[in-house]
């Protein structure tokens, strides 16, 4: 049953996750699971504000010291974080400071927003990812005790098998399609105690297997086109986030005006400012 609860206002805290990469809009602007939910939220309740500080390619620490605080001062009914991720994807990471830096953020936001929300975050399958998954489970055990000691919500997407399908993620895989974002903001939106509007944790319908040829040729473009800069950028301490802004850094209403940026390219150029509504 729905609760009775109402949130007037929400912010968004992270990395390209939340910033809304690869919902890509026609004019090239990401919209992702968190403008998602700020819609319907908004839709329930006159008068709703939103922002979303989130930026790509930031890590924890980038986090708390460019964006907690930030978010604390706003005091909103509803705060989001999901950080850590980009952390254990590097080659090399003191979880110790994971924790410490993430334990810092929550001890910061819970007492200053009505509700804190945390994830557990999706997993593609592929070698990549399992590579990469002792690290990421060791993460998520830090957001569960960290939610049981401070009261916050967790959502749990790494669980949802369908939200590892191939099919929910982007060229890059590396980032959400715009199907999968809004699964995301299905589960968010369900956590807070709202009416479900479907099971976000459906299953595909079954494909043919990809023929071979097929599936090389996707890799070639894959590491041609993201894991080729990737890679350069953890070589030369670049990040795809540098230079960019939040697409919403104020706590505004939610249809008023806002100062927002187009995407950029791919390997994470800044695009340019332009001032429009949320998406």
């Amino acid at each position: 049953m729905e609760t009775h609860v109402e949130y007037t206002s929400f912010v968004a805290l992270g990395d390209s996750f939340t910033e809304g990469m690869s919902d890509r809009l026609p004019d090239g602007s990401y919209r992702g699971w968190a403008d998602l939910l700020a819609a319907r939220l908004a839709a329930r309740t006159p008068g709703f504000r939103y922002a979303n500080l989130a930026v790509r390619g930031k890590l924890i620490g980038q986090i708390v010291e460019e964006q907690v605080g930030l978010a604390a001062a706003m005091a909103p009914d509803v705060v989001t974080l999901v950080g850590g991720l980009n952390d254990t994807l590097r080659p090399k990471v003191d979880m110790g400071r994971v924790r410490a830096l993430l334990t810092e953020a929550v001890e910061r936001l819970a007492p200053a927003c009505g509700q804190l929300v945390l994830m557990r975050s999706p997993a593609r399958n592929g070698p990549v990812q399992k590579r990469f998954r002792p690290r990421m489970e060791e993460l998520f055990t830090v957001v569960d005790e960290l939610a049981a000691a401070h009261g916050a919500l967790v959502v749990d997407l790494y669980a949802a098998p369908v939200l590892g399908d191939q099919r929910m993620w982007d060229v890059d895989r590396l980032h959400l399609t715009a199907e999968g974002h809004r699964r995301v903001a299905e589960a968010v939106w369900q956590t807070l105690g709202l009416d479900a509007a479907e099971d976000w944790r459906a299953g595909l319908p079954p494909t043919e297997r990809e023929r071979w040829l097929a599936r090389r040729a996707h890799d070639a473009r894959f590491t041609r086109e993201h894991l080729g800069p990737w890679v350069m950028r953890r070589l030369t301490g670049r990040s795809s986030g540098d230079g960019l802004a939040a697409k919403r850094p104020e706590l505004l209403a939610y249809g008023d005006a806002a100062p927002v940026r187009d995407a950029g390219s791919s390997d994470g150029t800044p695009g340019r400012d332009r001032t429009a509504g949320p998406s």
